[in-house]
This record gives structure tokens, C-alpha cells and sequence, in this order.
């Protein structure tokens, strides 16, 4: 049986009845989490802090502040946290009130879904084949003088795992800065690059307050379901008017006392980052010589493969994977993708040999 829509990494439960495979036992390739499961530091001690439950979390959430302030190396006061990074997408969007904003893809909908709910328009900048979907400033700065007042991309890029490194985002933040655009940057998944500090805009918070930087702890820290997220920027204006509209205590108690012990979960850190840049470089290599196969440079926890054999499809290798309870994410439904793109995030060295000889199965 063919798939009759396209998954997310989040639904397990149609893809369990379409296949009739238990959800349990489906190793997801296409949600992009840690392998490695939430924090060894968290599992041991999250308990202890049952009775937080029986009290109101502090109002401004200051100690979680701080603790996220330390990792990111800021000041406490540019950080405002929110429930997941989806909340705060919507608060910001709502803030900026863009009337027109450009979306570097192909990228995540949930960008152009709030833009319209706000009542802008989205228009897309693409990021090409051609260029291995690397980003082009002069062709990006080109775009942004057609009167857009916000700019927003993910950094690293989902699906592309492609990256644009500090000095690019400076040129960037200062071309938004002349013609007033809002930039949003999202860096979900900058922790697992290979050298975060190159790629990373937090520092450039301190000089520009035209940037704010989305982040969360769904797919480093591997706890989607503790619905935490977090933005800094240095723009203290716009967090003010951020703090003024949001709602109060939507993080709960236990999910602050979690982001602090995982944020300082040091050996934790150092495991993930160990085990996916490993994992990352072996894995392309394994790839890169099937010339079934066009592997573009990841720098993410994650790959996007372009499909060289004649008549073989994205869902074709979703349909083959998941036969073996293994669930890979068909990109077709992505902007400017199509059906000869799939992604897979790197999972524990096994698991990713599994999906290794179901592609090779698939080449024959």
C-alpha cells in the first residue's frame, strides 16, 4: 500500500493506521529529535521536583532566564520564553505586523501560516538546486527592496540542513537595517552544527536590534512534549511589548525546572554533539558514493537527498522504510522540492545501518 498522504514526524498515530504498524515500534527518521532521548541528568532528577506543581512558577520566570542566558552566553534580560517555539513565532509575527514579509525556503509552513493569519502576505526567496541551496546575499538584497518589512529563515535550514555563517548574517542585518526590515531567525537546530559558534547569531543580538532568534528544546534536548521555547534579542522595546501581550505562566512549573537542569546537563551536550557529527560524516560518506543517491552538505542533525535513479520517488523510499518500521520524511511537499527529495535525520549508529540497506535494497 502506498501512503495516501504525507507524514509529519509528529504523526505517528495516522501512519499507525494507515500501515497498521504499532507507533511504538516506528523509529522516526523525519522528526529530527536527539537519538539519545531527553537529558541523562533530567531522567535522574525531574522527580525530586514533583511538589513545584502545587505553586504558581515565578511570573517572570527569572531563574529559567538566567539558565538559558549562561548556555546562549547573553544577558538574561533578552531572553523571553514562551510555550515551544510556536508561541513565540505567533508573538513576534503578531508584534511585527508585516505587511509584506519574504521567507527564505524551501523551509517549516508554520512561518507563512501566522504571516497570514496577521494579515500579511509571504512571499518566497529560493534557495537553489543550482547553488546546492546555498544562500545567494546579492540575490537575497535584490529581493528585499520590493517593500518587505520582515525577512524571516531557519538557520540551519530544515529541509536543506544548509547554513549561512555569522559574517553572511551580518550583511544580511545590516541591508535590513537601512531599509527597516524585521529579521527573524530560527535556530532550532543550530546546537547540532558542526562548529555552532560560526553559525550562531546570538552574539550579533548585542549590536543590531533589528534580529530576534527563535530557539527551543524539542530536537536538541529531545522533549517536544514539555513544550518549551525560548527567543533572544537585544531589543528590549520589543520584548517589552512581547512580555505585555503574552499570556502569564504558559510554561509549567516542572517544564522551567527541566529547561534548568537540562541546560546545564554538560556531559549531555557533549554526547549529542560527539555522536551526531560522527554520525553525520559517516553516513554522507556511505551515501555520496551511490550515485543513486546526490547528498547535499548537511550541517544540521538531518540530510536532504536528491533521488538519481529513473523512477524511483520520495515515496517510494517512504513506503520501502516504513515497511521496515523506519519513517523517513517525503520532501515533495516542501516549496520548490518535489518528489525525487527525501530527509532523514541521523539516529543511533544501528538504526541509521538499518536505513542504510533499506536505500541500498531500493538501488539494486
Amino acid at each position: 500500500m502506498k501512503p495516501k498522504e504525507h507524514f509529519h514526524g509528529s504523526d505517528l498515530e495516522q501512519i499507525e493506521a494507515a500501515y497498521g504498524i504499532k507507533k511504538e515500534d516506528i523509529i522516526s527518521f523525519s522528526a529530527n529529535v536527539n537519538p539519545l532521548g531527553v537529558s541523562f541528568r533530567l531522567r535522574e532528577t525531574l522527580t525530586n521536583h514533583i511538589d513545584a506543581i502545587t505553586t504558581y512558577p515565578d511570573r517572570e520566570y527569572t531563574s529559567l532566564r538566567t539558565c538559558i542566558a549562561d548556555y546562549v552566553q547573553t544577558d538574561y534580560r533578552n531572553i523571553v520564553v514562551g510555550n515551544g517555539s510556536t508561541e513565540l513565532i505567533s508573538l513576534f509575527i503578531q508584534t511585527a505586523r508585516p505587511k509584506k514579509a519574504l521567507i527564505i525556503g524551501p523551509t517549516y509552513s508554520e512561518y507563512e501560516r501566522e504571516v497570514s493569519m496577521g494579515g500579511g502576505r509571504s512571499h518566497y526567496f529560493s534557495l537553489t538546486e543550482a547553488s546546492e541551496f546555498r544562500l545567494d546575499i546579492g540575490a537575497l538584497t535584490e529581493e528585499l527592496s520590493n517593500n518587505v518589512d520582515l525577512l524571516i529563515l531557519c538557520n540551519p535550514n530544515n529541509p536543506t540542513s544548509s547554513v549561512i555563517k555569522k559574517q553572511q548574517m551580518r550583511e544580511i542585518l545590516d541591508f535590513c537595517k537601512r531599509k527597516s526590515i524585521m529579521v527573524i531567525v530560527d535556530e532550532t537546530y543550530v546546537e547540532f552544527a558542526e562548529n555552532t559558534e560560526e553559525v550562531t547569531a546570538v552574539p550579533l543580538t548585542a549590536f543590531y536590534n533589528n534580529i530576534v532568534i527563535l530557539r527551543g528544546i524539542s530536537k536538541f534536548f529531545a522533549a517536544p512534549g514539555l513544550r518549551l521555547g525560548y527567543a533572544i534579542c537585544g531589543n528590549r522595546d520589543l520584548l517589552n511589548e512581547i512580555n505585555q501581550k503574552k499570556n502569564p505562566w504558559t510554561i509549567n512549573s516542572l517544564a522551567a525546572i527541566a529547561g534548568e537542569i537540562m541546560f546545564t546537563d554538560e556531559d549531555y551536550i557533549r554526547q549529542t554533539k560527539d555522536l551526531i557529527q560522527t554520525e553525520r560524516k559517516r553516513i554522507c560518506s556511505l551515501l555520496e558514493k551511490d550515485p543513486s543517491f546526490h547528498v547535499y552538505q548537511a550541517h544540521a542533525n538531518f540530510v536532504l537527498v536528491k533521488i538519481q535513479k529513473k523512477g524511483l520517488t520520495s515515496e517510494d523510499v517512504f513506503d520501502a522504510a516504513i515497511r521496515e518500521n523506519l519513517m523517513v520524511r517525503d520532501c515533495s511537499t516542501f516549496p520548490f522540492l518535489n518528489n525525487k527529495y527525501f530527509r532523514f535525520c541521523f539516529m543511533l549508529p544501528e538504526q541509521n545501518d538499518r536505513l542504510m540497506k533499506v536505500l541500498a535494497g531500493l538501488v539494486k
